[in-house]
């Protein structure tokens, strides 16, 4: 069975802190610390399979280029991200449906966005019962810490 492991992107970036750096890959563009925790879990546990979903650019590769900063949120319907019309068209170009399960990294309203493009596939969310971004940074240290990645219901919902 393949499976896709999706990550989010984050508000931070790295031209918040180095403004003049120039284009990035995608994997080193997002710098908070939830979204750097949901990148180490990825790399360890789907270490060839794993793609960054970009409000902005949609599925990114870790090595495709950022060309620079730019602030765009799902949750913020003023900021024009991409579609769901525009993720099924590059889900389909870059062979994502050819993946037999997806992982989903994020809070409810991201893993949302994955189940419309992936409605006929079986979707993972191994932190879906966390209510907060700190029980769910903490999930992914322990998944981390024991190799396994994952670790039962999450304290303090």
């Amino acid at each position: 069975m393949s499976t896709l492991c999706i990550v989010p992107c984050g508000n931070r970036k790295i031209w918040d802190k180095h403004p003049d750096i120039g284009p990035q890959k995608a994997e080193d563009v997002y710098i908070g610390s939830f979204v750097t925790k949901c990148r180490e879990y990825a790399k360890l546990f789907y270490p060839n399979s794993w793609m960054i979903l970009s409000a902005k650019y949609g599925f990114l590769c870790p090595n495709d280029i950022v060309p620079g900063p730019y602030n765009v949120s799902f949750n913020n319907q003023n900021t024009n991200s991409i579609t769901v019309e525009e993720l099924n068209k590059q889900a389909n170009e870059k062979n994502l449906y050819d993946f037999d399960e997806i992982v989903v990294l994020g809070g409810r309203s991201y893993t949302q966005i994955v189940e419309q493009i992936f409605e006929k596939k079986q979707i993972i969310e191994p932190l879906r019962d966390c209510s907060r971004i700190g029980y769910m940074i903490h999930r992914l240290n322990e998944a981390i810490r024991t190799g396994y990645p994952y670790n039962g219901p999450c304290n303090g919902n």
